[in-house]
Protein backbone atom coordinates (compact mmCIF):
# COMPACT_ATOMS: atom_id res chain seq x y z
CA UNK A 1 0.00 0.00 0.00
CA UNK A 2 1.30 3.13 -0.78
CA UNK A 3 -1.42 6.06 0.25
CA UNK A 4 -0.53 10.42 -0.60
CA UNK A 5 0.90 10.75 3.03
CA UNK A 6 4.16 9.35 1.68
CA UNK A 7 4.17 12.49 -0.85
CA UNK A 8 3.38 14.46 2.69
CA UNK A 9 6.09 12.90 4.79
CA UNK A 10 9.12 12.91 2.52
CA UNK A 11 8.22 15.99 -0.46
CA UNK A 12 5.69 18.33 1.06
CA UNK A 13 6.35 18.55 4.86
CA UNK A 14 10.20 19.10 4.41
CA UNK A 15 9.16 21.98 1.61
CA UNK A 16 7.17 23.59 3.74
CA UNK A 17 9.10 23.59 7.19
CA UNK A 18 12.05 25.37 4.52
CA UNK A 19 10.34 27.74 3.32
CA UNK A 20 8.62 28.52 6.60
CA UNK A 21 11.95 28.28 8.01
CA UNK A 22 12.96 31.14 5.41
CA UNK A 23 10.30 32.81 6.17
CA UNK A 24 10.54 33.67 9.96
CA UNK A 25 14.16 33.70 9.88
CA UNK A 26 13.99 36.86 7.20
CA UNK A 27 11.39 38.69 9.81
CA UNK A 28 14.32 38.00 12.70
CA UNK A 29 13.32 35.01 14.87
CA UNK A 30 16.28 33.30 15.60
CA UNK A 31 17.77 29.37 14.69
CA UNK A 32 17.02 28.20 18.37
CA UNK A 33 13.64 30.07 18.38
CA UNK A 34 12.61 28.95 14.90
CA UNK A 35 13.63 25.22 15.86
CA UNK A 36 11.41 25.88 18.81
CA UNK A 37 8.14 27.06 17.26
CA UNK A 38 8.70 24.14 14.30
CA UNK A 39 9.63 21.17 16.62
CA UNK A 40 12.84 20.48 14.38
CA UNK A 41 16.36 20.78 15.76
CA UNK A 42 18.64 23.84 15.76
CA UNK A 43 20.89 21.74 12.81
CA UNK A 44 17.62 20.96 10.72
CA UNK A 45 17.22 24.88 10.67
CA UNK A 46 20.69 25.42 9.52
CA UNK A 47 19.97 22.90 7.12
CA UNK A 48 16.85 24.89 5.64
CA UNK A 49 18.27 28.06 5.39
CA UNK A 50 21.50 26.80 3.68
CA UNK A 51 19.57 24.52 1.62
CA UNK A 52 19.84 26.74 -1.70
CA UNK A 53 15.88 26.07 -2.98
CA UNK A 54 15.33 22.17 -2.08
CA UNK A 55 11.77 22.89 -1.29
CA UNK A 56 11.34 24.50 -4.65
CA UNK A 57 12.71 21.26 -6.02
CA UNK A 58 10.42 19.16 -3.73
CA UNK A 59 7.37 21.00 -4.69
CA UNK A 60 8.11 20.96 -8.57
CA UNK A 61 8.15 17.24 -7.70
CA UNK A 62 4.80 17.44 -6.45
CA UNK A 63 3.51 19.67 -9.14
CA UNK A 64 2.55 22.28 -7.00
CA UNK A 65 4.11 25.64 -8.08
CA UNK A 66 6.65 27.95 -6.37
CA UNK A 67 3.86 31.10 -6.20
CA UNK A 68 1.61 28.37 -4.11
CA UNK A 69 4.31 27.25 -2.02
CA UNK A 70 5.56 30.62 -1.13
CA UNK A 71 1.60 31.49 -0.52
CA UNK A 72 1.16 28.10 2.13
CA UNK A 73 4.85 29.21 4.07
CA UNK A 74 3.26 32.82 4.26
CA UNK A 75 0.27 31.48 6.23
CA UNK A 76 1.82 28.67 8.05
CA UNK A 77 4.55 31.50 9.25
CA UNK A 78 2.23 33.39 10.41
CA UNK A 79 0.47 30.97 12.35
CA UNK A 80 3.37 29.65 14.29
CA UNK A 81 3.99 32.82 15.50
CA UNK A 82 0.67 32.80 17.20
CA UNK A 83 0.47 28.83 18.20
CA UNK A 84 1.44 25.63 16.48
CA UNK A 85 -1.97 24.13 16.43
CA UNK A 86 -2.60 26.68 13.99
CA UNK A 87 -0.35 26.25 12.11
CA UNK A 88 -0.94 22.01 12.21
CA UNK A 89 -4.72 23.09 11.26
CA UNK A 90 -3.70 25.23 8.02
CA UNK A 91 -1.11 22.62 6.95
CA UNK A 92 -3.97 19.94 7.00
CA UNK A 93 -6.63 22.27 4.97
CA UNK A 94 -3.98 23.15 2.80
CA UNK A 95 -2.87 19.15 2.15
CA UNK A 96 -6.62 18.47 1.93
CA UNK A 97 -6.95 20.58 -0.59
CA UNK A 98 -4.13 19.77 -3.06
CA UNK A 99 -5.65 16.25 -2.49
CA UNK A 100 -9.46 17.17 -2.92
CA UNK A 101 -8.03 18.83 -5.83
CA UNK A 102 -6.67 16.03 -7.37
CA UNK A 103 -3.39 18.01 -8.07
CA UNK A 104 -1.25 15.24 -6.51
CA UNK A 105 -2.64 12.52 -8.24
CA UNK A 106 -0.04 12.66 -11.46
CA UNK A 107 3.19 12.59 -9.15
CA UNK A 108 1.44 9.44 -6.88
CA UNK A 109 0.84 7.55 -10.31
CA UNK A 110 3.87 8.11 -11.60
CA UNK A 111 5.72 6.47 -8.28
CA UNK A 112 2.75 4.00 -8.23
CA UNK A 113 1.72 2.66 -11.73
CA UNK A 114 -0.81 0.99 -10.52
CA UNK A 115 -2.64 4.01 -8.80
CA UNK A 116 -3.90 4.47 -12.29
CA UNK A 117 -7.68 4.33 -11.97
CA UNK A 118 -7.77 5.65 -8.11
CA UNK A 119 -9.28 8.57 -7.44
CA UNK A 120 -9.54 8.11 -3.78
CA UNK A 121 -8.21 11.81 -2.49
CA UNK A 122 -10.51 13.33 -4.86
CA UNK A 123 -13.76 11.34 -3.17
CA UNK A 124 -12.46 11.90 -0.04
CA UNK A 125 -11.15 15.10 0.16
CA UNK A 126 -13.43 16.65 -2.40
CA UNK A 127 -15.78 19.25 -2.02
CA UNK A 128 -18.66 17.50 0.02
CA UNK A 129 -21.81 19.20 1.04
CA UNK A 130 -22.07 17.49 4.44
CA UNK A 131 -25.49 17.75 6.95
CA UNK A 132 -23.93 20.50 9.18
CA UNK A 133 -23.16 22.58 5.69
CA UNK A 134 -26.43 23.95 3.89
CA UNK A 135 -26.97 27.79 3.58
CA UNK A 136 -24.12 29.05 6.54
CA UNK A 137 -21.64 27.76 3.67
CA UNK A 138 -22.94 28.90 0.89
CA UNK A 139 -23.59 32.37 2.59
CA UNK A 140 -19.55 32.97 3.51
CA UNK A 141 -19.47 31.36 -0.22
CA UNK A 142 -20.90 34.06 -1.52
CA UNK A 143 -19.25 36.81 0.55
CA UNK A 144 -15.83 35.65 -0.15
CA UNK A 145 -16.99 35.59 -4.00
CA UNK A 146 -17.58 39.22 -3.53
CA UNK A 147 -14.01 39.88 -2.03
CA UNK A 148 -12.88 37.82 -4.72
CA UNK A 149 -14.33 40.40 -7.05
CA UNK A 150 -12.68 43.04 -5.69
CA UNK A 151 -9.46 44.90 -7.02
CA UNK A 152 -9.16 47.24 -4.49
CA UNK A 153 -9.69 44.89 -1.40
CA UNK A 154 -6.16 43.69 -1.52
CA UNK A 155 -4.72 46.99 -0.15
CA UNK A 156 -6.24 46.41 3.01
CA UNK A 157 -5.30 42.68 3.50
CA UNK A 158 -3.02 42.14 6.07
CA UNK A 159 0.27 39.88 5.97
CA UNK A 160 -1.38 37.47 8.28
CA UNK A 161 -4.32 37.13 5.34
CA UNK A 162 -8.07 37.11 5.69
CA UNK A 163 -10.74 35.25 6.80
CA UNK A 164 -14.48 35.53 6.89
CA UNK A 165 -16.16 34.12 10.00
CA UNK A 166 -19.85 33.65 10.11
CA UNK A 167 -21.51 31.91 13.54
CA UNK A 168 -24.48 29.86 13.53
CA UNK A 169 -27.46 30.62 15.51
CA UNK A 170 -26.71 29.64 19.59
CA UNK A 171 -22.80 29.44 18.25
CA UNK A 172 -20.55 28.32 21.19
CA UNK A 173 -17.60 27.08 19.91
CA UNK A 174 -15.62 27.50 17.11
CA UNK A 175 -17.09 24.05 15.31
CA UNK A 176 -20.27 26.13 15.49
CA UNK A 177 -18.60 29.27 13.28
CA UNK A 178 -18.24 28.71 9.50
CA UNK A 179 -14.95 30.39 7.94
CA UNK A 180 -12.35 30.04 4.79
CA UNK A 181 -9.75 27.20 5.36
CA UNK A 182 -6.15 28.74 4.35
CA UNK A 183 -7.51 31.57 4.89
CA UNK A 184 -7.96 34.55 1.67
CA UNK A 185 -4.52 35.52 0.62
CA UNK A 186 -3.06 37.80 -2.18
CA UNK A 187 -2.29 36.04 -5.56
CA UNK A 188 -1.51 38.14 -8.46
CA UNK A 189 -2.56 41.49 -7.16
CA UNK A 190 -6.33 39.57 -6.31
CA UNK A 191 -7.68 38.07 -3.41
CA UNK A 192 -8.18 34.35 -3.53
CA UNK A 193 -9.27 31.88 -1.38
CA UNK A 194 -8.11 28.04 -2.01
CA UNK A 195 -10.86 26.04 -0.36
CA UNK A 196 -14.04 26.53 0.18
CA UNK A 197 -16.05 27.58 3.95
CA UNK A 198 -16.44 25.20 6.26
CA UNK A 199 -17.38 24.38 9.94
CA UNK A 200 -14.83 25.20 11.95
CA UNK A 201 -12.17 25.82 9.90
CA UNK A 202 -11.10 29.03 11.78
CA UNK A 203 -9.75 29.37 15.55
CA UNK A 204 -8.35 32.72 15.70
CA UNK A 205 -11.04 35.20 14.11
CA UNK A 206 -13.29 32.29 15.69
CA UNK A 207 -12.74 32.89 19.10
CA UNK A 208 -12.80 36.69 18.37
CA UNK A 209 -15.81 36.54 17.00
CA UNK A 210 -17.81 34.32 19.84
CA UNK A 211 -15.97 36.86 22.22
CA UNK A 212 -17.98 39.74 20.76
CA UNK A 213 -20.95 37.44 20.38
CA UNK A 214 -21.33 36.91 24.14
CA UNK A 215 -21.69 40.80 24.29
CA UNK A 216 -23.65 41.57 21.65
CA UNK A 217 -26.19 39.05 20.22
CA UNK A 218 -27.10 40.74 17.20
CA UNK A 219 -23.47 39.75 15.83
CA UNK A 220 -22.87 36.70 13.51
CA UNK A 221 -20.06 37.63 11.16
CA UNK A 222 -16.26 39.04 11.68
CA UNK A 223 -13.66 39.89 9.33
CA UNK A 224 -10.02 40.94 10.04
CA UNK A 225 -8.11 43.50 8.10
CA UNK A 226 -4.81 45.33 8.17
CA UNK A 227 -4.21 48.17 10.71
CA UNK A 228 -2.06 51.48 10.19
CA UNK A 229 -2.46 54.85 11.25
CA UNK A 230 -4.04 55.20 7.57
CA UNK A 231 -6.83 53.08 8.86
CA UNK A 232 -7.27 54.70 12.49
CA UNK A 233 -7.80 58.08 10.54
CA UNK A 234 -10.61 55.39 8.07
CA UNK A 235 -12.26 54.47 10.90
CA UNK A 236 -12.36 57.99 12.90
CA UNK A 237 -13.87 59.10 9.16
CA UNK A 238 -16.65 56.59 8.54
CA UNK A 239 -17.22 56.96 12.51
CA UNK A 240 -17.14 53.08 13.37
CA UNK A 241 -17.51 52.82 17.41
CA UNK A 242 -14.18 50.65 17.82
CA UNK A 243 -12.43 49.30 20.85
CA UNK A 244 -8.97 49.12 21.49
CA UNK A 245 -6.76 46.38 22.97
CA UNK A 246 -3.80 47.16 25.47
CA UNK A 247 -0.49 47.47 23.72
CA UNK A 248 1.13 43.92 23.54
CA UNK A 249 4.07 43.07 25.39
CA UNK A 250 6.38 40.59 23.81
CA UNK A 251 5.48 36.92 23.98
CA UNK A 252 1.57 37.58 23.96
CA UNK A 253 -0.33 34.87 23.11
CA UNK A 254 -3.86 34.60 21.87
CA UNK A 255 -5.46 33.54 25.39
CA UNK A 256 -3.74 36.83 26.80
CA UNK A 257 -5.41 38.52 23.87
CA UNK A 258 -8.42 37.35 24.34
CA UNK A 259 -8.62 38.05 27.95
CA UNK A 260 -7.72 41.34 27.40
CA UNK A 261 -10.90 41.46 24.46
CA UNK A 262 -13.32 40.17 27.19
CA UNK A 263 -12.24 42.58 30.18
CA UNK A 264 -12.74 45.07 27.42
CA UNK A 265 -16.24 43.92 26.74
CA UNK A 266 -17.36 43.03 30.48
CA UNK A 267 -16.37 47.03 30.53
CA UNK A 268 -18.11 48.19 27.32
CA UNK A 269 -21.82 49.28 27.71
CA UNK A 270 -22.19 49.71 23.66
CA UNK A 271 -21.95 47.84 20.05
CA UNK A 272 -18.71 46.47 19.27
CA UNK A 273 -18.41 47.63 15.25
CA UNK A 274 -14.73 47.40 15.19
CA UNK A 275 -11.93 46.36 16.95
CA UNK A 276 -8.09 47.48 16.84
CA UNK A 277 -5.33 44.89 18.32
CA UNK A 278 -2.04 46.77 18.33
CA UNK A 279 -0.18 43.53 17.90
CA UNK A 280 3.81 43.34 19.22
CA UNK A 281 7.17 42.05 18.67
CA UNK A 282 6.62 39.55 16.12
CA UNK A 283 2.91 40.30 15.63
CA UNK A 284 1.29 42.28 13.13
CA UNK A 285 -1.60 45.15 14.15
CA UNK A 286 -4.96 44.00 12.90
CA UNK A 287 -8.23 45.07 12.57
CA UNK A 288 -11.61 43.33 13.28
CA UNK A 289 -14.84 44.44 11.89
CA UNK A 290 -17.90 42.87 13.00
CA UNK A 291 -21.91 42.97 11.58
CA UNK A 292 -24.80 40.96 11.60
CA UNK A 293 -24.20 38.25 8.49
CA UNK A 294 -21.02 37.66 6.81
CA UNK A 295 -23.04 40.02 3.54
CA UNK A 296 -22.84 42.58 5.96
CA UNK A 297 -19.15 42.47 7.37
CA UNK A 298 -17.96 41.54 3.56
CA UNK A 299 -20.05 45.28 2.39
CA UNK A 300 -18.64 47.02 5.75
CA UNK A 301 -14.88 45.87 4.76
CA UNK A 302 -15.39 47.01 0.75
CA UNK A 303 -16.52 50.08 2.32
CA UNK A 304 -13.27 50.48 4.30
CA UNK A 305 -11.23 49.75 1.69
CA UNK A 306 -12.87 52.26 -0.69
CA UNK A 307 -12.12 54.83 1.72
CA UNK A 308 -8.35 53.51 3.02
CA UNK A 309 -8.12 53.99 -0.82
CA UNK A 310 -8.97 57.33 -1.13
CA UNK A 311 -7.12 58.21 2.00
CA UNK A 312 -4.19 58.51 -0.77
Amino acid sequence: MHPPCELMADSFLPAMREMTTIRLSQQGFSQGKIAAMLGVTQASVSIYLRSQGRARALLNRLGVSEEDGEVYASLLAEDMKKDPVYAVNTLYSIWSDILGRGALCAAHRSRQPSLAQCDMCIKTFGAREGPREGDAVEHVAEAVRKIEASSIFVRVMPEVSVNIAYAREGASSVQDVVAVPGRIVKVRGMPRSFMRPEYGASTHVANILLAVMSHDRSVRAAINLRYDLKMGRVLSTIGLRSLNLDESRAHRTDAKMLGDLRGKLGRSTTPVEALVDPGGPGIEPGLYLFAGDAEEVVQLALRVARAYVGEG
